[in-house]
């Protein structure tokens, strides 16, 4: 059986949304709370190179700190290792939910897209 590790926030609307979904198509499943245990600087690093995805897709773009650090323009002068550092320095800048699974690293939840990479 396959070892999924869910991270999310407890309090965010589309992690309870992903949280269901795992429930109901019978995913087993590590549930880690963000905000207790935040991702490391090596975990996010060996999950960015994993997944194949840009960093940017790592962050919460639409959070509040993402925001008030004007990430946005600050972001692409930023070595990956910064962003990395960064992104282990406080886990609301993370995207979330985070899937990370021995087949795919999902950032955020589209259900389209955990159908095809989570059930089987």
């Amino acid at each position: 059986m396959e070892k999924i590790l869910f991270i999310n926030y407890p309090k965010c609307t589309t992690c309870k949304k992903a949280k269901k979904w795992l429930d109901d198509n019978n995913i087993s499943y590590l549930d880690r709370n963000i905000k207790e245990e935040n991702p490391t600087c090596d975990e996010l690093k060996e999950w960015h190179e994993k997944s194949g995805l840009p960093l940017k897709k790592f962050f919460n773009t639409s959070g509040v700190l993402y925001r008030s650090m004007e990430l946005k323009d600050k972001l692409p002068s930023m070595s990956d290792e910064e962003q990395l550092k960064l992104l282990a320095s406080d886990g609301m800048l993370v995207k979330r939910p985070l899937v990370v699974s021995d087949k795919a690293i999902l950032t955020g939840f589209r259900e389209k897209e955990w159908e095809e990479k989570l059930k089987h």
